[in-house]
C-alpha cells in the first residue's frame, strides 16, 4: 500500500486548496444551518420585517450562490454547460423542499469512516476546486443516496438477507427484484478481491455472465449500488480508490447492455466522484471496438483516461502482482469466487433499537464537536494548528465510532461472512481470518451494557 498522500488529499493540501475546503464547509454550514450567513439574514430582515422560518431559511440558503451582473448570468451559463446529470436543478430541488437540519443529517449519515474532510475533497477535486460547483455537487449526491437510490435506509440495511426474504415471501414487483439480485450475488457476475500494486481493492467483473433482459432493471441498479458501497467498506487512507476488471473473456454481442453500463458511469461521474483508480478491460474480442467507440464518448475525459486494456498476464502485471492476479485471469492466484448464503441470526444487532439508539446520540455529539471545531477553522479562531489537529483527532474519532454503528446500521455481506471485511481492522483478502473478531463476523460486539 502507497504511504505517500497524492496531491489534494487530506495532509497534502497546498494553502489555496486548503481555503477552497474552507469556504465549501462554510458554504456548506450555511445551507443546513450550522452557520449563520449574516448578510443574507439582515438584508431579509431589513426588507421583511420578521420572516416567516421556512422562507427566511430559503433565502438565506440560496445566498450562497448570489453574484452581480454579468458574473452572475456567466456562471449559470458555465454550470449549464458543465451539469452533465442535471445536478443544479437538482441542487435547486433539495433547497426547496428539504430543511436545513434534513440537509445536515443525510450529510452525516453519508460520512461513515471517512474523514469528513476526504469526502468534501473528493467533490472539489471532480469540480476542479470549483466550490460553488462541488456543493451542487454533492447535495445532489446527497439526494440521490437518500431520496433516489435509498441506499443506507434500504440497499445497504436490507442486503444479502433482505433480498433472501424479498425472494421468498415478497409479492410481484419485490420478489423479482430480490429474485434477481441474489441471482448476480450466487453466480459472481461481479465481486470483490484482493488489491493491486498501489492497494486499491479490485473489483472484478465478468461480463460474459450477463445477458440483457436476464434481471429486472432495479436490481441491476442496486446490485451495482451494494458493489460499490460495500468496495467503499475496504478502502482506508491513503487508498480512496478501486481499479475494476471488466474480464471480456467469451463476450459476445450478447452480453452487451448498454442501459446498466450508462448507469454504472454516472454512478461514477455523479455520485461516487474521484472513486475509480483504474479501469482494466481485459482480454476484448474485436467486436468490442465499435462498441468501445460509443461507451468512450458518453465518459468524462478524466474518466475515460483511466481505462486501459489489457490481453494477458502481462499486461495485467503493470497494476497487479503476479501472484495476486486470478487464474481465471491467467495470473498466478489460485482462488474462486465462491458464495456464501446469509445465515440465520447474522443481522441481530440491527434490532437492537436501545443501543442503536444511543450509539447514534454519541455520534451525534462527535458530529457536533467536529462542527464546531470546523467553525473555529472557518473563522479563524485560535492557532490554526492546533484547530486542525483537533479536527483531525475528531475525525479518527468519527471513524472508530463509525465501526462500532455499523453493525446496527448495515446488514452483514458475503465479505463480512468470510472473514475478509473485519470492521476498524480494514480487509483481509489473503489470509482469512474468519475467527477475528468476537462475534465472528468482522465487527466489534457491542451491546446495550457496553454504550456509556
Amino acid at each position: 500500500m502507497p504511504e505517500q498522500i497524492a496531491p489534494g488529499h487530506v495532509g497534502n493540501l497546498t494553502p489555496e486548496q486548503e481555503e477552497k475546503l474552507r469556504q465549501l464547509w462554510q458554504a456548506f454550514f450555511q445551507l443546513c444551518g450550522v452557520l449563520e450567513d449574516d448578510a443574507s439574514a439582515s438584508t431579509n430582515t431589513a426588507a421583511h420585517g420578521k420572516a416567516e422560518p421556512a422562507e427566511g431559511e430559503k433565502k438565506r440558503r440560496f445566498g450562497v450562490f448570489k453574484r452581480k451582473g454579468n458574473e452572475k448570468s456567466a456562471a449559470a451559463s458555465e454550470a449549464a454547460e458543465d451539469d452533465k446529470y442535471g445536478q443544479t436543478k437538482h441542487f435547486q430541488e433539495v433547497l426547496a423542499t428539504n430543511s436545513p437540519e434534513a440537509i445536515r443529517e443525510t450529510f452525516w449519515s453519508m460520512v461513515k469512516h471517512d474523514h469528513p474532510d476526504a469526502l468534501a475533497l473528493r467533490f472539489l477535486r471532480a469540480r476542479k476546486w470549483d466550490v460553488d460547483k462541488a456543493l451542487v455537487m454533492l447535495v445532489s449526491t446527497m439526494s440521490w443516496r437518500h431520496s433516489d437510490m435509498k441506499v443506507d435506509l434500504d440497499i445497504m440495511a436490507n442486503g444479502e438477507e433482505g433480498a433472501v426474504i424479498n425472494a421468498r415471501e415478497g409479492e410481484k414487483d419485490a420478489k423479482k427484484v430480490g429474485e434477481d439480485f441474489l441471482a448476480q450475488l450466487r453466480m459472481g457476475k461481479s465481486f470483490l478481491h484482493g488489491m493491486d500494486k498501489q492497494g486499491r481493492p479490485i473489483c472484478v467483473v465478468r461480463v460474459r455472465l450477463h445477458r440483457q433482459g436476464e434481471q429486472c432493471e432495479e436490481s441491476l441498479e442496486r446490485y451495482t449500488v451494494f458493489l460499490i458501497e460495500t468496495a467503499r467498506m475496504v478502502l482506508r487512507p491513503p487508498v480512496d480508490t478501486a481499479t475494476i476488471i471488466f474480464d471480456m473473456t467469451g463476450f459476445s454481442m450478447a452480453n452487451m447492455d448498454y442501459t446498466p453500463v450508462k448507469f454504472m458511469i454516472k454512478c461514477f461521474e455523479a455520485n461516487y466522484p474521484e472513486s475509480l483508480g483504474a479501469v482494466l478491460v481485459h482480454n476484448a474480442p474485436w467486436i468490442f471496438q465499435g462498441i468501445w467507440k460509443i461507451i468512450r464518448g458518453w465518459l468524462d475525459p478524466v474518466v475515460a483516461a483511466k481505462v486501459h486494456f489489457t490481453n494477458n498476464k502481462g499486461d495485467l502485471q503493470e497494476f497487479i502482482e503476479p501472484s495476486h492476479i486470478l487464474k481465471e485471469l491467467g495470473g498466478d492466484e489460485d482462488w474462486e469466487f465462491k458464495y456464501v448464503e446469509p445465515v440465520a441470526g447474522e443481522n441481530d444487532l440491527m434490532k437492537d433499537v436501545e443501543t442503536k439508539a444511543k450509539l447514534l446520540a454519541g455520534r451525534e455529539k462527535l458530529v457536533k464537536e467536529y462542527e464546531d471545531a470546523t467553525l473555529q477553522w472557518i473563522h479563524k479562531e485560535g492557532e490554526s494548528k492546533e484547530v486542525l489537529t483537533k479536527r483531525d483527532e475528531l475525525a479518527t474519532q468519527l471513524k472508530d465510532d463509525y465501526w462500532r454503528l455499523d453493525p446496527y446500521l448495515r446488514a452483514r455481506c458475503l465479505y463480512d461472512r468470510q472473514g475478509i471485511l473485519q470492521g476498524a481492522a480494514g480487509a483481509n483478502w489473503y489470509e482469512l481470518a474468519r475467527a477475528a473478531t468476537a462475534d465472528g463476523n468482522g465487527n466489534l460486539d457491542t451491546s446495550i451494557n457496553d454504550v456509556d
